[in-house]
C-alpha cells in the first residue's frame, strides 16, 4: 500500500461526498428523515467531518481539532454552503496530512486504539475510508429517496 493510492482515494470519495450535498436540490432535504432513516444526509456529513477531521487531521496531523461527537447527529439546518466549505478545508487536512506520511509510517502503530484494539496506521486508514464509503452511500440513498 502507499500513501499515493490513500491520497487518490480519499480525495476521490470526499469530492463524490461534495458533489452529493451539492446535489440535494432542496436544501431543507437534506436534513430531514423519514420513516426508518435514523440519519439525515446533513448528519451524516458532519458525522464524517468529525470522524475524518479527528482521526487523521487531529491525531495523525496534529491539528487543534476538537471533536464535538454529539453534535454531528444533532445540529440541524447547517447552511449547505457551510458544509461544503468545511468539507473544502478536511479535504485540504487530509491531502496534507497523508502527505506527511510515508509507507513506513503505514507500518507503524496507529496513535490511539480507536477500534477498542491496537492497530497499523495503514489498517485504521483503510478503516476510515470503508467508513467514509459506508455513509457516502447512506447518503446518496437519503438524497434520491427523499429530495423529490
Amino acid at each position: 500500500m502507499t500513501i499515493d493510492i490513500l491520497k487518490s482515494l480519499y480525495k476521490r470519495d470526499l469530492n463524490k461526498l461534495k458533489v452529493e450535498i451539492k446535489s440535494y436540490q432542496n436544501e431543507t432535504t437534506l436534513w430531514e428523515i423519514d420513516k426508518h432513516i435514523l440519519n439525515s444526509g446533513g448528519n451524516l456529513c458532519l458525522h464524517l467531518l468529525g470522524n475524518l477531521n479527528t482521526y487523521i487531521g487531529a491525531e495523525l496531523g496534529n491539528s487543534s481539532y476538537v471533536r464535538q461527537r454529539d453534535l454531528e447527529f444533532s445540529l440541524k439546518d447547517i447552511p449547505k454552503t457551510e458544509l461544503l466549505e468545511k468539507l473544502e478545508s478536511l479535504i485540504q487536512i487530509v491531502n496534507s496530512t497523508l502527505e506527511k506520511l510515508s509507507d513506513e509510517d503505514l507500518k507503524k502503530e496507529y496513535p490511539t486504539e480507536a477500534l477498542g484494539y491496537k492497530m497499523t496506521t495503514g489498517y485504521f486508514l483503510i478503516h476510515l475510508l470503508s467508513h467514509l464509503n459506508y455513509h457516502l452511500g447512506q447518503i446518496n440513498y437519503h438524497r434520491r429517496l427523499l429530495d423529490i
